[in-house]
Formats: C-alpha cells, sequence, structure tokens
C-alpha cells in the first residue's frame, strides 16, 4: 500500500499522484494573481510548474524575462496584449480559446484589454521553481 503525506487539507502528496484542490491561498507577482499549482514547493515537481493566472480589469504584467525556461499558457477567459521583443516594439492579440508559447529570454509586457472583464490563464513553466529566473526588464537605451 502506498504511504500518503498529507502537506495541508489542500494538498495530498502520495507515492506517484499528488493532488492539490481548491481553497489554497493565492499567490501575487507583477500585478498578477495567481492560483496555488504546481511546482517543486508545493508536490516536489523537478521539471516544470503550472499554475492559473489572473490579470484584473485593466491590469498589466510589466516587462519581464523567463531566464532559460519556455513558458506556455492557455486563454480561458477574455482579451490580452502582449508587446514583445528588444525594445517591446512588436505586439501580439490573444483572446480565450488561444495557446501561447514564450520563448525563454523574450522580453514581454502583458496587458488586459478589457476594464470590466478579467484575463484567466493556465499557465506552464519548464521550470519547477515558479518565480525564481523571471527578471524585471527594462527597454535598452538607444
Amino acid at each position: 500500500m502506498a504511504q500518503e503525506t498529507e502537506r495541508s487539507e489542500y494538498i495530498e502528496i502520495t507515492d506517484g499522484i499528488s493532488t492539490i484542490r481548491p481553497g489554497i491561498d493565492k499567490e501575487s507577482w507583477n500585478g498578477l494573481s495567481y492560483n496555488v499549482g504546481i511546482s517543486e514547493k508545493t508536490v516536489g515537481a523537478k521539471e516544470f510548474s503550472m499554475n492559473v493566472a489572473t490579470v484584473p480589469p485593466g491590469g498589466i504584467a510589466k516587462a519581464h524575462i523567463h531566464v532559460d525556461f519556455e513558458v506556455g499558457l492557455y486563454i480561458l477567459k477574455g482579451k490580452l496584449k502582449h508587446i514583445y521583443g528588444e525594445r517591446l516594439e512588436r505586439e501580439i492579440y490573444n483572446q480565450a480559446g488561444d495557446f501561447i508559447f514564450i520563448e525563454p529570454g523574450m522580453p514581454h509586457e502583458v496587458y488586459n484589454l478589457s476594464d470590466t472583464e478579467e484575463v484567466v490563464a493556465v499557465v506552464c513553466r519548464t521550470s519547477a521553481q515558479q518565480w525564481e529566473n523571471i527578471i524585471n526588464y527594462e527597454v535598452p537605451a538607444e
């Protein structure tokens, strides 16, 4: 029989399958809120992390870079704009149903396009440490 270890009433760790249930506190980073999800910290993940991010109405995730890891998003709700590139000179628009892939090291800033509706997205990173190796980005001087 597999030995079960319960880290909290919301996280259940077993031999082989772990569960994170709704109700755990949210985390915040760069103006966004995140449902606590899969990571090294929560379930001992080694290769990736995954959670649900919410961008509040009119919210912005200021320019940043993911160092040495890939990010995939699936937009569940809302519309957003990414500005990206070395000078944040390019833009792309996304909405519910879109998958987004962000390469390591790509400078980008995220804007919720609505003043009344939040953006909700599933976020997966090829890093089990959710917040390490994310750095703020300043556009280089000309």
